[in-house]
């Protein structure tokens, strides 16, 4: 069981390090930062933009992080808030329109590079088995593990 825990540990961190240095390298590209990244493909989801607390919460980060990350977003141009402070809504412009959609081709190409050698089958399978273990792990974090 020990074995297994560190092979699913090694194994989902390894792949965390390898989606972020992805997205570093081409965002580097464009001439912004990694972090960029998944905010310009969530932003382009939602065209009437998102306040920042549904960022937050679309994202599983802290308001700090999506703060800062915005206010940097902002000022190159990607975004443009309406409204006041935490409770307006950002949304691309022109230039964020661009940015996203060279990502969301980036992203494409490394989805179905990261999937070679899968069926369908067998991505729908790993899909529900990751969903499964995410939300498992998810209230074990929030309720702690139960005692032996």
């Amino acid at each position: 069981m020990l074995e297994r825990f560190e092979q699913f540990s090694a194994a989902i961190s390894a792949i965390y390090r390898d989606i972020q240095k992805i997205e570093k390298s081409e965002m580097d590209r464009l001439g912004y930062k990694g972090a960029f990244a998944q905010y310009l493909v969530l932003l382009r989801r939602h065209p009437d933009g998102l306040a920042a607390a549904e960022i937050c919460e679309l994202c599983d980060r802290d308001k700090a992080a999506v703060s800062r990350v915005m206010a940097e977003m902002e000022d190159k141009g990607l975004v443009t808030r309406t409204g006041n402070a935490y409770r307006a809504k950002l949304t691309l412009t022109e230039l964020g329109h661009d940015a996203a959609d060279y990502v969301a081709c980036r992203a494409e190409v490394a989805v179905l590079e990261a999937g070679k050698g899968l069926s369908d089958r067998d991505r729908t399978i790993f899909y529900e088995a990751l969903a499964c273990i995410s939300t498992n792990l998810q209230t074990l974090s929030n309720q702690g593990l139960p005692e032996p």
